[in-house]
């Protein structure tokens, strides 16, 4: 399912609330745009919570300690984020206009706080000699259970090259899923395949993943898309790199290359 959501009159789009809407992807995750001048405040006394930079320039601060960083805009391989458990407080101030993703997820248990830079960030680079280069792309992976083995979530980002496919080839798995895009230039646009509907993908959209639906993305020549995914662990049933199902039509395109 993929919806077209506004900002409302705080300047923040909730693309779901493990409380309400869209609750079955057991997650709450909010974009949030700052003014310069403007502080996001962060607590919570159940959740573990990521803070993604988008883009802009702000101060992270939590306990004792402050973090400044900035990013021009989301094509800018530059990713900083704060990962907090329940009961951190934690602070983000805009030094200029900002744009940030807020993740969120249940989790009792309590780890150290960690600041991801981007020396910090996995990046792979897939599909380049597969498919005639229709699936080139670059993921990079901020945190999953391989390095945050005490979280319920899974965050990273994926650079869509113009004219290319990601999430690919069409798989699925049990964990739910939330992808929120953004195109170069804005008005670019691509396509969403969730289970057997096709989607119209624009900037500022997000897409909800549910069990066994198969999901694969493409966008449109001249246009480089850019979207966050975040995943839910199950309870018991973590996702891992290979957790994933190719539809098994499509298995054949595998050879011997994994790729997201």
């Amino acid at each position: 399912m993929l919806e077209k959501l506004q900002f409302n009159d705080k300047n923040i789009k909730v693309l779901c609330d493990r409380n309400g809407k869209n609750a079955d992807m057991g997650m709450t995750i909010r974009v949030v745009r700052l003014l310069a001048g403007e502080t996001f405040a962060l607590s919570d006394a159940e959740c573990e919570s990521a803070v993604l930079l988008i883009s802009g320039q702000v101060t992270f601060k939590w306990e004792n300690r402050t973090e400044a960083a900035s990013r021009k805009n989301a094509f800018e391989k530059k990713p900083y984020c704060l990962h907090i458990c329940k009961n951190i407080s934690a602070e983000i101030t805009a030094e200029t206009d900002s744009e940030f993703i807020v993740q969120q997820a249940e989790n009792d248990r309590s780890f150290d706080v960690v600041f991801y830079t981007p020396e910090d960030t996995l990046y792979q680079e897939f599909g380049v000699g597969q498919w005639n280069g229709a699936g080139h792309r670059v993921v990079s992976t901020i945190f999953d259970y391989d390095n945050a083995p005490y979280s319920n979530m899974v965050l990273g980002e994926v650079f869509n090259k113009p004219g290319c496919w990601s999430s690919y080839p069409p798989h699925h798995h049990p964990q739910p899923e939330v992808y929120y895009y953004q195109f170069n230039p804005v008005q670019g646009f691509g396509a969403c395949f969730n289970g057997e509907t096709a989607y119209k993908s624009e900037h500022g959209d997000a897409c909800f993943i549910h069990d066994g639906e198969d999901h694969q993305q493409v966008t449109a020549p001249g246009y480089e898309m850019y979207y966050v995914w975040m995943i839910r662990h199950i309870d018991g049933d973590p996702w891992y790199k290979t957790t994933r199902f190719t539809a098994a039509e499509h298995e054949w395109l595998l050879k011997d290359d994994y790729s997201k």
